[in-house]
């Protein structure tokens, strides 16, 4: 007598939390790697037919959805679905689910860690130790306590980003249009403040349409002079050519960046060989805490939605 075949459930990753696997243990769990093509991906879901997919890398197209005969569900192992056609799921009746606030704390911590990076100079005054110099002297950083932090973007992230910096004694000015019962130690204003009046901007906002490129060679010559930007959440929020002329002439004394419009970046990136330019590789919501948190809410969400289907059905 032959057991009973599993449904299937795809991971765009090479791995995924232990508990997580627990909670999948009713399901066969099939690895797409971190790395493939679009081609290759959409091979894997012709030929697993998964009932869900957990999106950690990779774009998810219409030609992927399309491969998937079985597809119920499309969950993100993190917060951000734009590298998800939502489009093309909604047409097919899939539902997109994120892991909301999962990966919060950890990515808030990264950002601030890219701020004091920048604000104290930490990553160029090491390279200077290591080679054997001792800049005390002529070192002079930012201290950061009374200056004024503008989030764009007031989600799970940039509400932990704020209340980091407000412990440090910054000034907090926020811009969400659709933040409601926010902190007090949260001033939102209109965008326009933003740029006028903030020491540092940073950056926890989704890619859409609207916020697109919203730091431009426009906005950024509204920013102060010696401005710091900090963007760990899309890379596309950015017109890194613009950041770039930004950071060669002063205006922006310092950026903290850990996303790109192209991950990983080219071999050529304009960011390359930049001093005040402190990059990492998209690694905010990458600690051990979020890889559990993160995966355990995926897999939570991939079975609320199978759960629903069949009590439905």
């Amino acid at each position: 007598m032959t057991a009973a075949v599993k449904p299937r459930v795809l991971v765009t990753a090479a791995d995924l939390a232990p508990a997580a696997l627990d909670l999948l243990r009713d399901y066969q769990v099939e690895y797409a790697g971190a790395r493939f093509t679009e081609e290759q991906l959409a091979g894997l879901v012709a030929r697993h037919d998964p009932v869900a997919l957990i999106v950690r890398y990779g774009r998810i197209t219409p030609k992927v959805i399309g491969a998937g005969k079985s597809l119920r569900v499309i969950s993100k192992h993190g917060s951000g679905t734009d590298n998800i056609d939502c489009g093309a799921a909604a047409e097919r009746g899939i539902a997109i689910k994120a892991a909301t606030g999962a990966n919060a704390a950890a990515v808030a911590e990264h950002a601030i860690a890219l701020l004091l990076a920048c604000a104290k100079s930490i990553v160029a005054m090491n390279v200077r130790m290591h080679a054997g110099h001792w800049d005390k002297a002529t070192h002079k950083s930012i201290e950061l306590r009374g200056k004024t932090l503008g989030l764009i973007g007031l989600g799970a992230i940039g509400r932990n980003t704020a209340a980091i910096a407000h412990a440090m004694g910054m000034r907090v000015l926020g811009h969400d249009p659709y933040a409601r019962d926010l902190p007090d130690s949260i001033a939102t204003v209109p965008l326009d403040r933003i740029w006028a009046e903030s020491d540092a901007i940073s950056l926890h906002a989704p890619l859409t349409d609207e916020t697109r490129g919203i730091v431009n060679a426009g906005t950024l010559a509204r920013c102060r002079d010696g401005v710091i930007i900090v963007n760990t959440a899309r890379g596309g929020l950015v017109d890194e050519a613009a950041l770039v002329a930004a950071a060669r002439s002063g205006k922006v004394a310092g950026a903290g960046l850990d996303s790109f419009s192209q991950e990983p970046p080219p071999a050529d990136h304009p960011y390359f060989g930049i001093p005040n330019l402190v990059l990492s590789p998209h690694v905010g919501g990458v600690t051990r805490d979020a890889y559990v948190s993160m995966g355990t809410a995926a897999a939570n969400n991939v079975l609320a939605v199978l759960r629903d289907e069949k009590e439905a059905a």
